[in-house]
């Protein structure tokens, strides 16, 4: 078995595979203050809460946003598992060519995405869209080029900063709503949030396949922790909330290979 784990910038997103098969997944809030003790420990319990026996984990993969927690994660890892782990950049990707002035600044995230999405459609041209605390668009050429992509605020994000710069707007929970035309604040925020996160979507991935693609088919990937609010919406050709884990178990995969 493989542990799987994506720093992120609001939580550690993990999975346990057999081979290809995604046995667990897990969340754990991704502070900086995390010591490796505390996250050796609990690493270990999820693993034992879900009768999975840490002994069984062979090879660990990570791709982190977050370089305060690396070593911590790191070294929670080599204590309690005796794995040194092995982080995804875009050093050990060579299934992608990075077109960026700085390949090294892209998320590795991003890149275990594109990994990913490359993987499971081949020869095609991608749009990955990550809804997550940041919301980005990675684009992939079908001849598996990465050509850089488009960063915006995420959706929860976006709501954040209005309650924090604005003296009179709570926090909202963050849904699909019903209509467009909200008749509380609460309702008003909630469609402003979606709606205009939706409009971004639309417009964005419009412009991309036009400047970068046009007149060749376009195949458009959603994922993130917020994907799922847009399923309905004909954005995507295909929902894949655990492409981040796949990406990086198909580059763990073929480092053993």
């Amino acid at each position: 078995m493989i542990i799987c784990v994506d720093i992120g910038n609001t939580n550690l997103y993990g999975g346990v595979f057999d081979k290809e098969k995604l046995l667990l997944q897990f969340r754990y809030p991704s502070t900086s203050s995390c010591t490796s003790d505390q996250l050796g420990v609990f690493f270990r319990n999820v693993l034992q809460e879900n009768q999975l026996d840490p002994t069984e984990i062979t090879a660990i993969a990570i791709c982190s946003v977050l370089p305060s927690l690396n070593y911590s994660i790191r070294s929670a890892f080599i204590k309690y598992f005796a794995i040194d782990p092995l982080f995804l950049d875009a050093t050990n990707i060579p299934e992608l060519t990075i077109h960026c002035e700085n390949p090294q600044e892209v998320g590795a995230d991003r890149l275990a995405n594109a990994v990913a999405a490359t993987h499971y459609f081949p020869h095609q041209n991608l749009i990955i869209i990550d809804l997550g605390t940041a919301t980005t668009f990675d684009v992939v050429s079908a001849q598996h080029l990465y050509l850089g992509g488009v960063i915006m605020p995420g959706i929860h994000t976006a709501m954040k900063s209005l309650y924090e710069n604005t003296a009179k707007l709570a926090p909202v929970h963050i849904v699909r709503p019903k209509q467009i035309v909200g008749n509380t604040t609460t309702k008003n925020i909630q469609s402003g949030l979606y709606f205009s996160h939706l409009g971004a979507m639309r417009e964005i991935m419009q412009k991309i396949t036009h400047e970068v693609f046009r007149p060749e088919p376009v195949t458009v990937l959603g994922t993130g922790g917020f994907c799922y609010l847009f399923e309905n919406e004909n954005v995507f050709h295909k929902n894949i909330p655990d492409l981040v884990l796949q990406g990086l178990r198909l580059t763990l995969q073929k480092q053993v290979d």
